[in-house]
């Protein structure tokens, strides 16, 4: 989950690096540093424990390193404390390697217990130290070959000796200007840079290389890439030269800006209409007076959904609770089977049967745990579905099929404006294989897609209207625990709001199905305890008054997230959702839970958009 980035070029390296550090401190902040590399070879480390700042206020955003070729690194804490002295970048004695690495080194306590045999001693804690110390002894062995081909080959020969997933970016002493690279499961892309910035630039993501470089290559795995400030040389496992065109990638996909929001996540929050519109726009198509769905850009046409039998739905953290509400959406329209299963659980799980499409939703395309099940299930023989936010990612690249939310960039590290785009894009899903199957009437498509593309204004307006919830986080603030409750598709809702809640502001949240309260639940109320339920489904509605009276008897706060027609004779307080299509109100609900979270992070004074002992991506599993 760390962020990577190397530069060899015309510029000097330093605040190039800086910059594009700071684009991917999303994907971790526990530490961060860079290794410049001067003219002559040397090799000068700079590393810091915390946020990026303490770095660039050390280096003077890098205008104290001398050198047109570097490495830098944003870390998320996997083996050793977030300090100094796990910090990347690590090298060998006297600097003679330096490498940043993203990924975990699974088997490297025995590399470390073999180099410690033969006199290594090691400085650090992580599991990266033991790949560098590696690389320079792989290197050394291999004096005499010609430098290029001597680093590439020590490259082969660490990348053997590593289990588990890695990207790593290399500087060696003495080949000064250039960067080297190896990637297995972990991400990387390389661009060309033009003007004052000419050279190359690689980056744990394209977002740090927007704006420098209008094309980027996606290192694929096993690949060996070498950057200097004339060529990027690709080399295939077996250290053949390989070839890959360049991909286009947004100029302003690096040019994440508050625009006047206090926090990226408030921002996010009120771009959800857009991401809404945006991800539906290009499927729902007008013939005549009645709208209809079109999947088939996203490699599902007639003939694709008919001969689905069965759903499932898996990912991680929000796009896990989003799989959960698609799984409802798609049983009731579609009358399929379908199941949701946690990426990380599902290589426990026996193979799905023939028919079934397998759909892997991902903010980012490289969770690590997804785009393992994902794997598993291609390996399998079963139909995928990438439901993913980032068109150039592994996921996106790997998948039989591949539908985009276009939220665009995420930089909160709590997911709203992707996960509003992941429901839309699952309603979407739901309604297209419903009118497949034959299970729509006459209009009722129509309806079903009425309502989507209606969401976008109910949302504007819903945003508009969170003084109750920003009250309410305040009188919150204090508690111990908090509870969400919810039935059928609104207990996903419900897990979502607790999810965002403890995220952000680190009050212990719990969502339970309402109906599990009196087998054990309510032990933990108390007198004061806020209990939020979430009811956007009126055939539940009075199953949910009595699950809410339950709680109140017993002392609890009870606050109503309740959809059209849900609140009456409710028990405590009431957050009223605009009218909908039911079964799109869920993402409705997810509003003021948001803003729930928002507020109290703030209230508490946390940093809402950087939350203690997260990061964006989560590529490790």
């Amino acid at each position: 989950m760390c962020g990577i980035v190397g530069y060899a070029g015309a510029a000097q390296a330093g605040p190039l690096l800086l910059e594009g550090l700071a684009r991917l401190e999303y994907r971790g902040y526990d530490a961060a540093g860079v290794a410049v590399q001067g003219d002559a070879g040397q090799i000068a480390i700079v590393r810091e424990a915390g946020r990026l700042e303490n770095l660039a206020k050390k280096t003077d955003c890098g205008l104290l390193l001398d050198g047109c070729c570097g490495i830098g690194h944003t870390r998320w804490a996997t083996h050793g404390a977030p300090d100094k002295r796990n910090a990347h970048p690590h090298a060998s004695p006297g600097n003679r390697v330096a490498i940043v690495h993203n990924g975990i080194i699974a088997n490297h306590r025995a590399l470390r217990a073999e180099l410690e045999a033969e006199g290594c001693v090691f400085l650090s804690e992580t599991d990266t130290e033991a790949a560098v110390l590696l690389l320079d002894r792989c290197y050394a062995r291999l004096a005499g070959k010609p430098p290029r081909a001597r680093a590439v080959q020590a490259l082969m020969e660490m990348a053997a000796r590593l289990e588990g997933s890695y990207a790593i970016c290399a500087l060696f002493a003495d080949q000064p200007g250039a960067v080297y690279a190896v990637r297995r499961g972990s991400p990387l892309a390389a661009g060309r840079c033009s003007g004052a910035q000419a050279g190359y630039m690689i980056a744990s993501d394209v977002h740090a290389l927007a704006g420098y470089a209008e094309a980027a290559v996606f290192l694929a795995d096993g690949e060996i890439a070498v950057m200097t400030r004339d060529a990027l040389r690709l080399y295939d496992a077996a250290g053949k030269p390989a070839a890959r065109p360049p991909e286009p990638i947004d100029a302003d996909a690096g040019c994440a800006k508050k625009g006047g929001y206090a926090h990226f996540m408030l921002k996010e929050m009120h771009e959800q209409p857009r991401a809404v519109r945006d991800t539906l726009a290009p499927f729902i198509l007008r013939d005549g007076d009645l709208l209809h769905a079109d999947l088939s850009a996203a490699g599902l046409d007639e003939a694709a959904l008919l001969s689905v039998c069965r759903v499932l739905l898996t990912g991680c953290g929000s796009a896990f609770h989003a799989g959960l509400a698609g799984r409802a959406m798609i049983e009731r329209l579609a009358g399929i089977p379908c199941e949701a299963e946690l990426a990380s659980e599902w290589p426990s799980r026996l193979p799905p049967p023939e028919g079934t499409l397998a759909v892997v939703i991902s903010q980012s395309g490289e969770t690590a745990d997804s785009l393992a099940a994902l794997r598993l299930l291609r390996a399998q023989g079963v139909r995928t579905l990438a439901l993913v936010n980032a068109p150039h990612s592994a996921m996106a690249r790997e998948a039989d099929r591949v539908l985009l939310t276009r939220a665009g960039q995420e930089i909160a590290v709590a997911t709203t404006k992707a996960y509003a785009a992941q429901m839309a894009a699952l309603g979407l899903l739901a309604v297209r294989l419903a009118a497949a199957k034959g299970r729509l009437a006459h209009g009722r498509e129509h309806a079903l897609l009425r309502a989507l593309l209606d969401l976008p204004e109910t949302l504007k307006c819903l945003l508009g209207e969170g003084e109750s919830m920003k009250r309410i986080a305040r009188e919150i603030g204090d508690a111990q625990s908090v509870f969400f409750i919810g039935r059928g598709i609104d207990a996903a809702a419900a897990m979502e709001g607790a999810l965002k809640l403890k995220e952000v502001s680190y009050i212990h949240a719990q969502a339970y199905p309402a109906g599990e309260l009196k087998h054990g639940t309510l032990s933990l109320i108390e007198r004061g305890t806020p209990v939020i339920a979430v009811c956007t489904q009126r055939e539940q509605a009075e199953r949910m008054r009595a699950s809410m009276a339950e709680a109140a008897s017993r002392g609890a706060r009870c606050i109503l997230i309740a959809g059209e027609g849900c609140a009456e004779e409710a028990e405590g307080e009431v957050i009223r959702l605009p009218g909908t299509e039911p079964l799109f109100a869920p993402l409705l609900a997810a509003v003021p839970m948001q803003q729930l979270a928002y507020y109290a992070g703030c209230a508490r004074g946390n940093d809402v958009d950087r939350p203690r002992n997260l990061a964006k991506s989560v590529t490790v599993e």
